[in-house]
Order: structure tokens, then C-alpha cells, then sequence
């Protein structure tokens, strides 16, 4: 009996009766099944490709493209390749989405807050934007930014003069050249250095406060090292930076920056769509926090707006935060829409013209879902890191 009671104890043997073992089996058969399904999808499409005459490989990466892109930020001309094209489309995307996701979100906060407004009349119109634009499809308000709006500007010719060299016309909005010289980059230096010497400053006056309860002017000094240092290194190298007005030749102006009415109907459509939902977000992320928080700042003789400031919207962004990563995402994701405008993104260059003239759709298509499905991971990971920072950390 002792030799028994000593004895190590035997291991469980596998058997289909133990709920682990067969949660194991059917998630091998599972993954077994979807793998067998996806080689099955890819030798059929291959067969299916070949049938047809469509390539395979990506060799067309290479090839010349042909074709010109009229709005680029990076370098590229009808001797590109396809290639090229590509990374033309993705840094389109990228900039008209980071420029309404800043937008739409400064226009959601504000309107978002004005529907909480206590004068009647703010309130109302801010209720009735959200309302309004919320429920008209974002396609149709591109189509009006476009069509109704910038193309009823008048032409080239006839141009709206505006202070500072700035035409606008149907064609877009030409705003004067920047010119660069010598010692101009000794003013971006001073602008660097003034940028860090505020962020310190913000640290320090934050712990300032957290130690004394005095609040130090981080605004003022802030705005006055942003354009006091820079502005007197600019004097002092001898004004490094001239503007080249644009100038009427022809049919259209030659010199200067033009923003293009597709872009700038794309931006302004993603902007305000995407703001009637963020403003919701913000609106119920207000109401969220108790409102014993707002008399407790009130009692402690806090203003209005730096209650709102210091108290409320701080704890409101842990309610807000999560929903708005989906507004982000949907901004971004939205931006496909352009190729209905004339817009280069992703889609209309990459995933359509580059797409036409090679025949490889499979490959273009591949390749735009992974670009889209790499953007909305890389925002959400930030967006989450963002959140982390916002919430409540439990001991």
C-alpha cells in the first residue's frame, strides 16, 4: 500500500472525453480547413489567370508607366514607373487623411461643445449641422463640394484677387511662391531650438504647479519664444526668404503653390462629414462625467472655460478616445471616394489606372488592400498608445 501512496502520479491520457483535447482538434481541423480553402482559392485563381492571359508575377513594377499624375508631393513624370505611381497614391492618402483627420477633429471638439452651449442659438445650429450633414452620404457632399461649389468659381481670367498675391479661381487657389537663401536654414534652427525650449518649459511649469498650485503663463511665454526667436534670427541674417507672386500668362498663372479643387473638395468633404460624428463623441464624452466635477471647479472659483479645460475634458478623453480611433479610421478609409472627384489617392492611381493599363489585378488589388489594412493597424496602435495615457490605472 506505501509503495502505491509513493508512487508518481500517472499523466492523464489524451481521450476525446476531456473538453481540452477536443477544443485543440477543432482548432487544428478549423486552421486545416481555412489553409485548405485558401490554397484552393489561390490555385484556382492562378488557373484562372492563366487561362486568360493575366501575369502573375510583379514584374510590372519596373515598367515605365506612361501616364501623368498632376498633383505629387514626391518626385515622378510620365518616365516613372509603376512603382513610383504607387508611392505616389500612397502619399496622397496619407496626406489629404492626415489633414482632415486634424481638421475634422478641431471642427468636431468645437462643435461639439457648442451643442452644449447655454445660448440657445449656438446650440441649435451646431444641433442642426450634425443633423444635417450626418445624413447625407459623404459621396453626394463630395460630388457638391466639387461640382457646386469650386468649379462655379470663375476662370482663370477672371480670377478672385484676395490680399497677399492669393488668386482663386476654378482652377484652384494660387498663393505666392516661397523662396529660400542663405541662412534661411539658421531661421528653421531657431524655430527648433524656441519648439523644444517651450516643451520644457511645459514640463516645468506643470511641475510647478503640481508643487506650488501656481500656475506659470506657458501660453504667453510659449507664443512669445515661437515668434520672438526665430522673428530676430530672420532680422539678423538678412530676411533669407522672398515670395514669388503668381502671375496671369496665357490661360492660367504660372509661378506660386496651387492647391487643386479636387484636394481641396476631398478635404473640405472628409472634414466636415467626419466632424458631425466626432462631435457626438465629444458631446457624450462631456455629458459622461459626473457633474458634481464641474461645481467642485466651479466652488474652487475656477472660470467656465478653464473648468472646461483643466477638469471636464481631461476625463472626458477616456470616453472619447476609443470611438474616435473609428472616426480615424473611417476618415482614412473614406478617402478611396477621391476617384470619384479626380483626386490621385491610392485607388484612383494604383488600384485604377496603374491597374488598366497592366492587366494584373490580382496583384494591384493585393497590394491596395495590404496598404489600407497596414495604415488602419499602424492608427490603431497609435490611437491605443495614445488611450493608455487617458486611462484610469487601477492599483
Amino acid at each position: 500500500m506505501s509503495d502505491v501512496l509513493l508512487a508518481a502520479p500517472s499523466r492523464r491520457s489524451l481521450s476525446l472525453h476531456d473538453a481540452k483535447v477536443r477544443g485543440i482538434i477543432y482548432q487544428l481541423l478549423l486552421a486545416a480547413s481555412l489553409l485548405a480553402l485558401a490554397v484552393g482559392i489561390a490555385v484556382q485563381t492562378a488557373s484562372n489567370m492563366r487561362a486568360r492571359g493575366i501575369p502573375l508575377s510583379f514584374g510590372f513594377w519596373n515598367e515605365a508607366a506612361g501616364f501623368d499624375i498632376n498633383q505629387t508631393l514626391i518626385p515622378y513624370d510620365t518616365l516613372s514607373t509603376y512603382g513610383q505611381a504607387f508611392w505616389v497614391g500612397v502619399v496622397n492618402t496619407l496626406y489629404v487623411s492626415l489633414l482632415g483627420i486634424v481638421l475634422a477633429t478641431i471642427l468636431g471638439f468645437v462643435v461639439g461643445i457648442a451643442r452644449l452651449s447655454p445660448n440657445w442659438i449656438v446650440s441649435k445650429v451646431a444641433a442642426s449641422y450634425v443633423e444635417i450633414i450626418r445624413n447625407i452620404p459623404l459621396l453626394l457632399q463630395l460630388l457638391f463640394w466639387y461640382n457646386a461649389v469650386l468649379k462655379a468659381l470663375p476662370a482663370p481670367r477672371a480670377s478672385i484677387e484676395l490680399p497677399g498675391g492669393i488668386y482663386l479661381n476654378n482652377r484652384g487657389l494660387i498663393i505666392p511662391e516661397i523662396q529660400l537663401y542663405a541662412g534661411a536654414g539658421t531661421v528653421g534652427l531657431a524655430f527648433l531650438a524656441a519648439s523644444i525650449f517651450c516643451v520644457a518649459f511645459w514640463f516645468y511649469a506643470r511641475r510647478a504647479q503640481n508643487r506650488t498650485g501656481k500656475q506659470l503663463p506657458g501660453l504667453w511665454v510659449s507664443l512669445a519664444a515661437l515668434i520672438g526667436l526665430p522673428l530676430a534670427v530672420f532680422l539678423l541674417v538678412g530676411s533669407p526668404v522672398s515670395f514669388v507672386t503668381p502671375e496671369l500668362k496665357g490661360f492660367n498663372y504660372r509661378g506660386g503653390h496651387q492647391l487643386y479643387p479636387e484636394f481641396a473638395a476631398l478635404l473640405i468633404g472628409l472634414s466636415v462629414y467626419t466632424a458631425s460624428f466626432i462631435a457626438e463623441i465629444v458631446r457624450s464624452g462631456i455629458q459622461a462625467v459626473p457633474k458634481g466635477q464641474t461645481e467642485a471647479a466651479h466652488a474652487l472659483g475656477l472660470a467656465p472655460g478653464k473648468t472646461l479645460r483643466l477638469v471636464i475634458v481631461p476625463q472626458a478623453l477616456r470616453i472619447i478616445i476609443p470611438p474616435l480611433t473609428s472616426q480615424y479610421l473611417n476618415l482614412t478609409k473614406n478617402s478611396s471616394l477621391a476617384v470619384f472627384i479626380g483626386y490621385p489617392d491610392l485607388v484612383q492611381v494604383f488600384a485604377g489606372t496603374v491597374l488598366n493599363q497592366t492587366g494584373a489585378a490580382v496583384q494591384v488589388m493585393a497590394i491596395t488592400l495590404s496598404v489600407y489594412l497596414a495604415i488602419s493597424l499602424v492608427m490603431s496602435m497609435a490611437m491605443n498608445a495614445f488611450n493608455q495615457r487617458f486611462a484610469i490605472v487601477e492599483r
